[in-house]
């Protein structure tokens, strides 16, 4: 019996020795065929839908509140030129999410056609009407027609969408109070802060410097005291500028641009590019793709935005 309980006991550790070799030769096999530089990270998603969500209930309560303190309904007015699908789509959106919350829209729609000096009357009538409360002209306009001069137009204190003069010279200064802040990078820093992602003395890099994105991301990240590179098309080296980035926003508007090995292991990654690819496998002919590639981005992020589904629905909110 002794004998034969050393035999098990043997028989025992020379298994358990066997598994511990077996488990180190995969570790080993592991190690020789990953990537160089390759993390075994997969990001967490950020749902935008979801945030997005709350957000909406969360402005729904203020709404209903300010209707009993004050007796009245906000009233937003959007001013739409022209049919392109990506501005109606749009302003379908924010007109279903106002409602939504209880406010009013007033859609004031406009002809490709329409002059400069027309759109500029219309403004004067809407900043000059007290039932409205903000005035959103939804971007880009047709050739020919200025949108600084026109988004300059708006009331300050009607600007919905922070983008004149007076509401951009507020959010440059370190200590300024602009009435409102642009909706694409206001929601992008929402996105963090439900994150809990703290930018604070990080590397910033926002690919893009356009108006309504690139440049004033820039300035509410430097306001977040992150330290903030902005690249453009005549950054010489991308590549090198993203790898650096701990957070990486990117609005450059060309699907899947940023390769997923541009992107430091770990960074938090914010896709703004929204862009049609054509693909006959899909009923509609396309698919939407980010300016950053998903698939390759989300194996080195720990924390990205897809596409759609990321930052789209917090623009709307």
């Amino acid at each position: 019996r002794v004998e034969v309980r050393k035999d098990a006991s043997v028989r025992g550790n020379i298994l358990t020795a066997a598994r511990v070799a077996c488990l180190a030769c995969v570790a080993v096999v592991g190690c020789w065929r990953r990537e160089p530089g390759r993390s075994t990270r997969r990001a967490q998603i950020i749902d935008g839908k979801s945030i997005a969500s709350q957000v909406r209930e969360e402005v729904k309560e203020r709404v209903h509140a300010f209707k009993q303190q004050h007796d009245v309904t906000p009233c937003l007015a959007v001013v739409l030129v022209g049919q392109r699908p990506d501005s109606q789509s749009y302003v379908r959106a924010k007109a279903k999410v106002a409602n939504e919350v209880g406010c009013r829209i007033v859609n004031v729609d406009f002809p490709d056609s329409v002059s400069e000096a027309e759109l500029l009357r219309k403004i004067s009538e809407l900043n000059a009407e007290p039932s409205v409360h903000g005035i959103l002209v939804q971007l880009p306009l047709p050739e020919g027609i200025n949108e600084q001069r026109v988004t300059d137009a708006i009331a300050v204190h009607k600007d919905a969408d922070g983008l004149t003069a007076l509401n951009l010279g507020q959010l440059s200064r370190p200590t300024g109070m602009p009435l409102a802040i642009p909706c694409t990078p206001n929601g992008c820093m929402e996105l963090l802060k439900r994150h809990d992602v703290d930018v604070s003395g990080k590397e910033c890099v926002i690919l893009g410097r356009s108006a309504i994105v690139g440049m004033p991301m820039a300035l509410l990240m430097v306001r977040a005291n992150a330290s903030v590179k902005v690249c453009h098309r005549y950054t010489r080296d991308l590549r090198m500028a993203c790898s650096q980035a701990d957070v990486l926003v990117a609005a450059v508007g060309q699907p899947e641009f940023v390769q997923g090995d541009w992107i430091k292991d770990g960074a938090v990654v914010i896709d703004v590019g929204i862009n049609r690819v054509e693909d006959s496998s899909r009923k509609r002919g396309y698919r939407l793709a980010g300016d950053v590639h998903f698939e390759k981005a989300k194996e080195r992020a720990s924390l990205i935005t897809p596409v759609p589904g990321g930052v789209g629905p917090m623009t709307v909110a």
